[in-house]
């Protein structure tokens, strides 16, 4: 395989089947980083990265993905520069934009670079969250960034810019929520879809332990429990996607170190919804466990 980088040794063995070990896969992940719920899930992704391809992390909102994100930047040592999408963002947001400056006493107009044209220039990641988010005129602008080409004619200076060695873009989507647009074939087309599940089990009890300050095993044992009903519920409809964040359950292990565990669930994931009937159900499980 032709790489696309300069590999750090550990991700080449990773890459490499016959060096590959269920340490050097644990090893790669730092404390706190996105421990996913296969090793194929993490290999893929950076297979993928590795030769110049761009990834689309896909899955429910609080599955991990921008924390998957972040890991893949520091397993491959590249800096990241984000973009957060939303019905607003505009040219200006990704590009950059014109401003006026001095050049001693002389005026000048200069251009800002946005997070787009720092990461060509740099030779980084590019992450872009909630790409869906966007309006479907504003993201065409990067096309050309997303194919073979990597490069770009600036609207704002007409300079075409290419980006360097190491440039790569990782991007995340949430399905059917308010505001989201299908991403059209033209761009859907020049990323490698990485699906990301909800991390459950042995994976979940090991995320609370290194990023929460709850420590008690049978009180991580029971939030483990709860996070699978919940995530059962929401494959069911009984309750929607957000309910079975991950990051809401974090949140409320996190609470759980100081206040009661039932009166956490509220704070941190039940009163979060807007539906009684659903506030309800949360708080049943949360009564039947804890």
């Amino acid at each position: 395989m032709t790489a696309h980088y300069d590999l750090p040794q550990q991700i080449s063995d990773l890459l490499d089947e016959n060096k590959r070990t269920t340490d050097n896969l644990s090893e790669l992940i730092r404390p706190g980083g996105y421990m996913p719920p296969n090793a194929d899930l993490l290999i893929d992704a950076i297979s993928a990265l590795s030769m110049g391809k761009n990834i689309l992390l896909k899955g429910p909102t609080g599955a991990g993905k921008t924390k998957f994100a972040e890991t893949l930047s520091s397993l491959f040592h590249q800096p990241m520069y984000s973009v957060n999408c939303s019905v607003d963002l505009d040219a200006e947001s990704l590009i950059g934009f014109k401003t006026l400056a001095y050049e001693g006493e002389k005026q000048v107009i200069e251009f800002v670079p946005g997070p787009v044209m720092n990461s060509m220039a740099n030779g980084t990641f590019l992450y872009i969250d909630e790409i869906n988010m966007a309006k479907p005129e504003t993201l065409p602008l990067i096309n050309g960034v997303l194919d073979y080409r990597r490069t770009i004619t600036n609207p704002f200076t007409n300079e075409i810019v290419t980006a360097n060695k190491g440039f790569g873009v990782i991007a995340a989507i949430n399905e059917g929520y308010v505001g989201t647009v299908p991403l059209n074939e033209a761009l859907k087309n020049r990323f490698v879809v990485i699906d990301v599940p909800y991390i459950e089990g042995e994976q979940l009890k090991s995320l609370i332990k290194s990023n929460t300050r709850l420590q008690d095993e049978r009180m991580i044992d029971l939030f483990v429990s709860l996070s699978a009903d919940l995530v059962q519920a929401a494959f069911q409809g009984k309750l929607s996607e957000d309910a079975a964040s991950i990051r809401a359950i974090l949140d409320a292990c996190d609470l759980s170190s100081i206040i009661p565990p039932q009166r956490a669930v509220q704070r941190a994931i039940a009163a979060k919804l807007d539906e009684e009937r659903e506030q309800e159900f949360i708080m049943s499980l949360a009564e039947t466990l804890f």
